[in-house]
């Protein structure tokens, strides 16, 4: 068990087919004790609810609308009430929105940078100090594909810049919090097969895009878990502001 005895807070973890949730039942299958943050909080208890048991302490649910500074710290005073410290923070709420750059409003643009990039800081801000005091932890953030290659197939350019904005800020705070023992990275994961995709795919789509993807297949939930999980335990001591692709091969290069 790579987590027995850790405590972890997963922000976007209510959704069934989400990689969120795929992330908190493998934490606590590992032994880890999971805060599941979600903004919608019925949801967030009932998936906290339906996760196995660890011998530390029961798992919560609550809401916490990343976008919003104060309900974060709201949402990080209750977790840490219950659980005293965080030692790991996976920050992986994000939206998406299918648009192209002239169609893009000012609307568009602070919802999307706002969920996919602010709220990185919101939840960073608000559970380092913890860690910082309490010898250190690991934060581990989503970015995606689109990032690194200009645009992907669900997300707009203002997803793509917010993304990007994510590696920029997991790498700075890196810098700044490893010599407090705080490890940051990120994830970039390609096409995966969630609530956000659903059954958006036509059959022609999901072949064309599949021919570029050396491993043949589009991802799944549980293949960025299982990279959440590296990120979060022991097994990555010394990794720090790294960037690991979860694409099956699609940005090769």
């Amino acid at each position: 068990m790579l987590l027995k005895g850790k405590s972890a807070v997963i922000s976007g973890a209510a959704s069934k087919r989400g990689i969120g949730r795929a992330t908190a039942e493998l934490f606590a299958s590992h032994g880890a004790r999971v805060a599941i943050l979600d903004i919608d909080a019925d949801q967030a208890k009932a998936a906290a609810g339906d996760l196995p048991p660890v011998g530390h302490g029961g798992h919560i649910g609550l809401r916490c609308d990343v976008a919003d500074r104060s309900s974060c710290a709201s949402a990080a005073s209750d977790v840490l009430a219950a659980f005293g410290t965080a030692n790991i923070l996976i920050n992986n709420a994000g939206i998406t929105q299918p648009v192209k750059t002239l169609d893009i409003s000012d609307a568009d643009w602070q919802r999307i940078v706002a969920v996919n990039m602010t709220g990185v800081l919101n939840l960073s801000q608000v559970f380092i100090p913890n860690m910082r005091d309490n010898g250190g932890g690991s934060i581990a953030c989503m970015s995606s594909v689109s990032a690194q290659r200009g645009g992907g197939i669900f997300g707009g350019p203002h997803y793509s810049a917010a993304k990007a904005g994510v590696l920029g800020l997991a790498k700075a705070m890196a810098r700044e919090f490893g010599p407090n023992g705080i490890r940051v990275n990120c994830v970039t994961p390609g096409l995966i097969q969630t609530d956000i995709t659903g059954d958006k795919l036509s059959a022609d789509m999901r072949a064309d895009i599949i021919k570029g993807i050396p491993l043949n297949r589009l991802g799944d939930a549980g293949d960025v878990a299982n990279i959440y999980l590296f990120l979060a335990s022991d097994l990555s001591a010394y990794v720090t502001g790294a960037v690991i692709d979860v694409n099956g091969g699609m940005l090769i290069h």
